[in-house]
Protein backbone atom coordinates (compact mmCIF):
# COMPACT_ATOMS: atom_id res chain seq x y z
CA UNK A 1 0.00 0.00 0.00
CA UNK A 2 1.01 3.81 -0.20
CA UNK A 3 0.01 6.76 1.33
CA UNK A 4 -0.44 10.14 -0.87
CA UNK A 5 -0.13 13.53 -0.12
CA UNK A 6 -1.19 16.45 -2.53
CA UNK A 7 -0.17 20.11 -1.60
CA UNK A 8 0.00 23.07 -3.69
CA UNK A 9 -3.60 24.31 -4.86
CA UNK A 10 -4.93 27.50 -4.54
CA UNK A 11 -6.36 30.38 -5.90
CA UNK A 12 -4.86 31.79 -8.93
CA UNK A 13 -6.30 34.03 -11.98
CA UNK A 14 -6.94 33.20 -15.12
CA UNK A 15 -3.89 32.24 -17.32
CA UNK A 16 -1.72 31.85 -14.23
CA UNK A 17 -0.42 29.12 -12.77
CA UNK A 18 0.51 26.16 -10.35
CA UNK A 19 2.29 23.35 -9.69
CA UNK A 20 0.90 20.68 -7.57
CA UNK A 21 2.91 17.99 -5.80
CA UNK A 22 2.54 14.52 -4.65
CA UNK A 23 4.43 12.68 -1.83
CA UNK A 24 4.06 9.07 -1.91
CA UNK A 25 5.45 6.61 0.95
CA UNK A 26 4.86 3.14 2.07
CA UNK A 27 5.53 1.33 -1.08
CA UNK A 28 8.28 0.72 -4.04
CA UNK A 29 7.19 3.46 -5.89
CA UNK A 30 8.21 1.80 -8.97
CA UNK A 31 5.84 -0.79 -8.65
CA UNK A 32 3.10 2.13 -9.11
CA UNK A 33 1.54 4.16 -12.50
CA UNK A 34 1.04 7.46 -11.48
CA UNK A 35 -1.67 9.93 -11.81
CA UNK A 36 -3.90 13.15 -11.21
CA UNK A 37 -7.82 12.80 -11.60
CA UNK A 38 -9.83 16.08 -10.90
CA UNK A 39 -13.47 16.27 -9.80
CA UNK A 40 -15.53 19.50 -10.53
CA UNK A 41 -18.49 20.24 -8.13
CA UNK A 42 -21.51 18.57 -10.24
CA UNK A 43 -19.31 16.27 -12.60
CA UNK A 44 -17.64 12.85 -12.54
CA UNK A 45 -14.09 12.49 -11.55
CA UNK A 46 -11.95 13.02 -14.82
CA UNK A 47 -8.03 11.33 -15.54
CA UNK A 48 -6.00 14.13 -16.32
CA UNK A 49 -2.58 12.73 -16.78
CA UNK A 50 -0.36 9.75 -15.98
CA UNK A 51 2.94 8.74 -16.06
CA UNK A 52 4.89 5.48 -15.42
CA UNK A 53 8.11 4.95 -13.49
CA UNK A 54 9.90 4.98 -16.92
CA UNK A 55 8.38 8.52 -17.68
CA UNK A 56 6.12 7.62 -20.72
CA UNK A 57 2.74 10.39 -19.90
CA UNK A 58 -0.65 10.46 -21.19
CA UNK A 59 -3.38 13.67 -20.57
CA UNK A 60 -6.81 14.48 -21.09
CA UNK A 61 -7.03 16.58 -24.56
CA UNK A 62 -8.23 19.51 -22.53
CA UNK A 63 -4.81 20.31 -20.91
CA UNK A 64 -2.75 18.85 -23.50
CA UNK A 65 0.36 21.94 -24.50
CA UNK A 66 -0.59 23.46 -21.01
CA UNK A 67 0.04 20.87 -17.45
CA UNK A 68 2.82 18.77 -17.68
CA UNK A 69 3.21 15.81 -15.19
CA UNK A 70 6.40 14.48 -13.70
CA UNK A 71 7.79 12.52 -11.37
CA UNK A 72 11.13 12.06 -8.57
CA UNK A 73 11.44 8.74 -8.32
CA UNK A 74 14.17 9.33 -5.81
CA UNK A 75 12.08 11.68 -3.66
CA UNK A 76 8.92 9.73 -3.95
CA UNK A 77 7.15 12.34 -5.38
CA UNK A 78 4.59 13.32 -8.62
CA UNK A 79 4.46 16.90 -9.60
CA UNK A 80 1.91 18.30 -11.73
CA UNK A 81 3.06 21.95 -13.77
CA UNK A 82 0.03 23.85 -14.54
CA UNK A 83 0.31 26.36 -17.23
CA UNK A 84 -2.45 28.61 -18.39
CA UNK A 85 -4.81 28.06 -16.49
CA UNK A 86 -8.57 28.42 -17.50
CA UNK A 87 -11.41 28.86 -15.01
CA UNK A 88 -12.85 25.37 -16.43
CA UNK A 89 -9.67 23.86 -14.81
CA UNK A 90 -11.10 24.72 -10.93
CA UNK A 91 -11.68 21.23 -8.93
CA UNK A 92 -10.17 19.51 -6.33
CA UNK A 93 -6.80 17.70 -7.63
CA UNK A 94 -6.33 14.46 -6.89
CA UNK A 95 -2.96 12.59 -6.79
CA UNK A 96 -3.58 8.30 -7.40
CA UNK A 97 -1.55 5.58 -7.17
CA UNK A 98 -2.05 2.32 -9.12
CA UNK A 99 0.04 -0.89 -8.67
CA UNK A 100 0.92 -2.65 -11.71
CA UNK A 101 1.24 -5.89 -10.34
CA UNK A 102 -1.69 -5.93 -7.70
CA UNK A 103 -5.18 -5.37 -9.17
CA UNK A 104 -6.48 -4.13 -6.05
CA UNK A 105 -3.51 -2.01 -5.40
CA UNK A 106 -5.39 1.42 -6.14
CA UNK A 107 -4.47 4.67 -4.01
CA UNK A 108 -6.02 8.45 -3.38
CA UNK A 109 -4.61 11.14 -1.90
CA UNK A 110 -6.81 13.80 0.09
CA UNK A 111 -7.17 16.02 -2.43
CA UNK A 112 -6.16 19.47 -2.76
CA UNK A 113 -8.08 22.73 -4.19
CA UNK A 114 -7.26 24.49 -7.23
CA UNK A 115 -9.58 27.57 -8.10
CA UNK A 116 -9.07 29.80 -11.42
CA UNK A 117 -10.92 32.96 -11.29
CA UNK A 118 -10.34 37.06 -11.22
Amino acid sequence: QVQLVESGGGLVPPGGSLRLSCAASGSIFSNYVMGWYRQAPGNQRELVATITYGGNTNYVDSVKGRFTISRDNAKKTVYLQMNSLKPEDTAVYYCNARNIFVTTGIFWGQGTQVTVSS
